[in-house]
């Protein structure tokens, strides 16, 4: 018992330390989709939505598939999650983007201070989790 211990705690402090690291990657891609000052008319070509259980109790993420064009003609196809349930197939919407990586664009809304505030809160999470479980694998190791 104890050997799974000693190998699932590191896992999933592994894991919680990638979550951490991808919430800061998007934050920031996002962050420079929309200071870059680029925007194109994107159009809906998929959307669908996933169901996770969480404590027996379903969650539904909305994910939808934009197709635009660049300023300097590049025809890009980039999927997202979390945006607006009523956004369907065929809507057309504004997205935001940098020269260098178009492919990171995004649909959402400039919103840069609540951006921040939901990465810090989720950073101060994983971060609570990490210590309790490093803490329980000096206390109990």
């Amino acid at each position: 018992m104890d050997a799974v211990f000693d190998l699932l705690m590191p896992l999933i402090i592994v894991g919680m330390l990638w979550a951490a690291y991808a919430i800061v990657r998007r934050t920031k891609e996002r962050q420079e989709a929309w200071e870059s000052g680029l925007s194109a008319r994107a159009r809906v070509v998929r959307a669908w939505v996933r169901v996770q259980m969480v404590n027996n109790m379903p969650r539904r993420i909305q994910f939808h598939q934009y197709d635009f064009t660049t300023s300097d003609g590049r025809a890009v196809r980039f999927e997202e999650s979390g945006g607006p349930a009523s956004r369907v197939v065929g809507d057309e919407t504004l997205v935001y983007y940098t020269p260098d990586r178009p492919d990171k664009a995004t649909a959402s809304e400039p919103q840069a201070g609540k951006d921040m505030a939901v990465t810090a809160i989720w950073l101060i999470l994983i971060g609570v989790g990490v210590a309790v479980i490093i803490n329980a694998m000096v206390q109990y190791g």
